[in-house]
């Protein structure tokens, strides 16, 4: 499975962006997909994540402010995020796994500016 991430970018604070991550390859096989980030310092986190039967689970800081969605037809998973804040300044990456793997796409860079 391929992973590639879009739509990272310079957003205001307050301001909404969205991530979108595209799978290929072996995508059958896929169980579930996130997104983590990682700011400067700190350890990677999860932000939101999604199975295949549409079950969400989300960090508690971005709780009421994303929504995490995935097209199977078109294989690809968004992350909306609204009332952007500093504090979600990071890279976020996608994540997919199955029963034997974990799969991980490039970063993408999100800059909120207060």
């Amino acid at each position: 499975v391929q992973l590639q991430a879009s739509g990272g970018g310079l957003v205001q604070a307050g301001g909404s962006l969205r991530l979108s991550c595209a799978a290929s390859g072996s995508v059958f096989s896929i169980n579930g997909m996130g997104w983590y980030r990682q700011a400067p310092g700190k350890q990677r986190e999860l932000v939101a994540s999604i199975t295949n039967y549409g079950a969400t689970n989300y960090e508690d800081s971005v709780k009421g402010r994303s929504t995490i969605s995935r097209d199977y037809a078109k294989n690809t998973m968004t992350l909306e995020m609204r009332s952007l804040k500093f504090e979600d300044t990071a890279v976020y990456y996608c994540k997919a796994v199955s029963l034997r793997n974990v799969y991980w796409g490039q970063g993408t860079q999100v800059t909120v500016s207060s």
